[in-house]
């Protein structure tokens, strides 16, 4: 009966993603779930949209809890909206520690956009991962652009440091400040400020805006984002814009810098370069969840097991043990 099912199912994957890719809202949603349960039937799904996926801009925004990253998001996909393109976002939100669930706290703030059927939510549960995004994003992300999003938008967790891996899967990516959520000093220490290729102080209505706008520059003439210097060697300085996300206020000027960023990415390489570290990036984490899974088998036979107690006994260094392991695993 199981069987039958999975087998049923499987045979729908090819209607499923034409139907995605016509932009039916419940069979995206079905995709993205294929993805995040790991179903068997992921393989063919990502075999069949990958000639039809990669055209959507990527963009990433990252950024401390209550700087406004939500509301921030909604503010760019209406601007977004008005130019007449379709938008998907992710919002990887926090799990829950009892469901394992996303607490789904990004689509509350984004109501205006829920019967918009050019735009398409999706929120995610990180389940843990470090880094502030599901560890299903990437293919999450794939199934949005052959869906026919022209932009996507990823929201992340306010995780600090290890946020940083936003930036491997964005075109750009976009930090998010505002005053009285620490200085320009104190999120460098927080390691977001290098990834930057726009900077946003959100809350600009708020006591202290033009301060963290000042700290940024400071940070930015210590380090290698000199305007003075990038007019030498072509780099790309980050911009920094003040917004009113909840009034919407400033959103069409960090939409402009999106696509000032663009077309820097494109002249220089850079947009190649990236979408192919995130494709390296992406075989990689598949490769290793593959050999974890046959390294899973050989402890369940106990092979693993018998390499570790020649290591304890002093017939095998840990290296040679990880070798025959390798072999074991590839052979």
């Amino acid at each position: 009966m199981t069987a039958g099912l999975r087998s049923r199912r499987t045979a729908d994957v090819p209607a499923l993603v034409d139907q995605a890719t016509e932009g039916n809202a419940r069979a995206v949603a079905r995709l993205i779930s294929l993805v995040e349960d790991g179903s068997p039937a992921l393989r063919e799904v990502m075999s069949l949209l990958a000639p039809r996926a990669g055209h959507a801009r990527v963009i990433g925004l990252t950024g401390s809890p209550g700087v406004g990253k939500s509301t921030s998001t909604s503010a760019l996909v209406a601007a977004y909206r008005r130019r007449g393109l379709r938008v998907g976002v992710l919002a990887v939100d926090p799990s829950s520690p009892f469901s394992g669930g996303a607490l789904l706290g990004d689509r509350v703030r984004m109501q205006d956009h829920a019967t918009d059927e050019g735009v398409f939510i999706r929120s995610m549960a990180s389940r843990g991962h470090l880094g502030g995004l599901s560890w299903a994003t990437p293919q999450a992300l794939r199934v949005l652009s052959a869906a026919g999003c022209d932009v996507v938008l990823i929201e992340t967790v306010g995780v600090g440091q290890a946020e940083v891996e936003v930036a491997s899967l964005a075109d750009t990516t976009i930090v998010l400040l505002a005053p009285g959520m620490g200085d320009g000093i104190q999120a460098a220490k927080a390691g977001i400020l290098e990834v930057a290729d726009i900077f946003v102080v959100n809350k600009a209505d708020r006591e202290g805006a033009d301060q963290v706008v000042r700290d940024l520059r400071y940070m930015q003439s210590l380090g290698t984002q000199s305007p003075s210097q990038a007019k030498v060697d072509g780099k790309w300085v980050a911009p920094i814009l003040k917004t009113i996300a909840a009034k919407g206020e400033g959103a069409d000027d960090v939409v402009e810098a999106i696509e000032r960023h663009g077309e820097w990415l494109a002249a220089t390489g850079e947009l190649a370069a990236r979408r192919t570290r995130r494709a390296a990036d992406e075989v990689e984490a598949i490769a290793l969840t593959v050999l974890r899974e046959r390294i899973g088998d050989l402890r369940g036979g106990d092979a693993l097991g018998l390499l570790a107690r020649r290591v304890v006994d002093g017939e095998l260094d840990p290296y040679s043990a990880a070798d025959e392991l390798v072999a074991a695993v590839t052979g």
